[in-house]
């Protein structure tokens, strides 16, 4: 029996490097590649698209959109497309398996799935089981502050962060960014967080390669804090790749450290509450790189390839 054959498109990019470094060792799938010098050569990734059983786009937004025209007509290639160009069409699977109940069914039979960005990971993670106990209105002023590990800027800031003889280098431990308060992400966190309006996103990256944190702030009454954590740890009891900290862990904690989780492909979620239960903060910690970009391609990969 043929082995399912899998072409990352932009497999030279820091997704693309992480997915290929994460499938090299296995033997349950045949990789499909292009030199990286004939990377561009059109004529050689259309074959490799049309050739590939899953083809999984790790491309700018405008590439992908190239990428799926060049798959007219075809049928048999599934795709998974780590861009923002399709995370909020109905068409298309959103790739985030704990979300609701049904979507790993949906991500297995689908043809089409939308990877979830970073941030997205982790206010979607928060936010939508939420939403969906009635705890979060959906017209609650959302804000969403969030910290990142820098290869989640891509070559171009990991060249800027690490390279201190460049003249774009960037010196400084910790940096926010979005300052006009627009985001790429900011449709998703609308979308699968159930939210009538776009939430107030601050993004912000930090002095360290991989890690994250997210945290939506709220308002609240006494007593909401532990529903909400009840509800959360209701929600993914069961899981292999999120958990969410008991009361006992939270009341023990001084400092979250973004890097706790790098390197794996997990994600945590804390609920934080004042003395008297009237603030709460809700945090997720993950991998930029792992569950918030290539773990989850691979995860939603096997769930495609399972159902195959």
């Amino acid at each position: 029996m043929a082995l399912p054959r899998i072409f990352i498109d932009g497999e030279h990019g820091t997704t693309g490097l992480q997915i290929r470094q994460r499938m090299a060792e296995r033997r349950d799938v045949e990789l499909l590649s292009i030199p990286e010098a004939e990377r561009r050569n059109a004529a050689m990734r259309e074959d490799m698209l049309n050739a590939a059983d899953v083809a999984i786009l790790c491309l700018p937004d405008d590439a992908a959109r190239e990428a799926i025209g060049l798959l007219d007509g075809n049928n048999s290639t599934r795709v998974i497309d780590t861009s923002t160009a399709h995370r909020t069409d109905p068409d298309w699977a959103y790739g985030f398996p704990e979300m609701a109940a049904g979507q790993r069914e949906r991500i297995a039979a689908s043809a089409r799935v939308a990877n979830p960005g970073c941030y997205p990971t982790g206010a979607i993670a928060l936010l939508r089981p939420l939403r969906d106990a009635g705890l979060i209105d959906a017209g609650y002023p959302v804000s969403v502050n969030a910290v990142s590990g820098y290869t989640g800027g891509g070559k171009q800031l990991i060249g800027q962060m690490e390279d201190s003889t460049r003249a774009d280098h960037v010196a400084a431990p910790h940096f926010l960014y979005g300052l006009d308060l627009h985001h790429k992400h900011l449709p998703e966190m609308r979308t699968y967080g159930r939210l009538e309006h776009e939430p107030l996103f601050a993004p912000s990256v930090g002095r360290f390669p991989q890690g994250m944190i997210v945290q939506v702030p709220l308002r609240a009454e006494p007593g909401d804090a532990e529903r909400m954590r009840a509800a959360l740890a209701d929600h993914y009891a069961g899981q292999d790749l999120v958990s969410v900290a008991s009361q006992e862990e939270v009341a023990g904690l001084k400092r979250i450290d973004p890097t706790e989780l790098a390197g794996t492909d997990r994600m945590k979620l804390f609920v934080f509450a004042s003395a008297d239960g009237r603030l709460v903060n809700l945090v997720a910690l993950l991998d930029n790189l792992g569950k918030g970009a290539s773990g989850a391609a691979v995860q939603n990969l096997d769930l495609m390839l399972a159902a195959a």
